[in-house]
C-alpha cells in the first residue's frame, strides 16, 4: 500500500516562503512522476509543479519563477515557494504516480495572510 505524508504547510506573510515536504512509502516504481497540486476554497484542484524521475519540471505559470519542485530520491518531493501571494493560498497536496495509477497525500494547508 502506498501511502503520501505531506508536511510543511502553514501561515505565512505575502512576500514570504515555505517548504512543502513529501515522503512516499510503499512499493513505488523507481521510474516515476511526483509533484504538488493545490485546492483553493471554491475552486478546482490545480497541478502546480511536476517532477519524473528523469528529472523533468513543469510549474504552472502562475508560480513559474517563484516556486521550486526538487526531490532526492524517488520516495520524497519537496516544493520550495518562495514570493508567496494572497492568491498561493490553497491545501496542497503530494501526488505520485507510479505503475501507472495516482496516490495523493492528505494534503497541507499553506495560508498567505498578513
Amino acid at each position: 500500500q502506498v501511502q503520501l505524508v505531506e508536511s510543511g504547510g502553514g501561515l505565512v506573510q505575502p512576500g514570504g516562503s515555505l517548504r512543502l515536504s513529501c515522503a512516499a512509502s510503499g512499493s513505488i516504481s523507481g521510474f516515476n512522476t511526483m509533484g504538488w497540486y493545490r485546492q483553493a476554497p471554491g475552486k478546482e484542484r490545480e497541478v502546480v509543479a511536476t517532477t519524473t524521475s528523469g528529472g523533468s519540471t513543469n510549474y504552472a505559470d502562475s508560480v513559474k519563477g517563484r516556486f521550486t519542485i526538487s526531490r532526492d530520491n524517488a520516495k520524497t518531493v519537496y516544493l520550495q515557494m518562495n514570493s508567496l501571494k494572497r492568491e498561493d493560498t490553497a491545501v496542497y497536496y503530494c501526488n505520485v504516480v507510479s505503475f501507472g495509477r495516482n496516490y495523493w497525500g492528505k494534503g497541507t494547508l499553506v495560508t498567505v495572510s498578513s
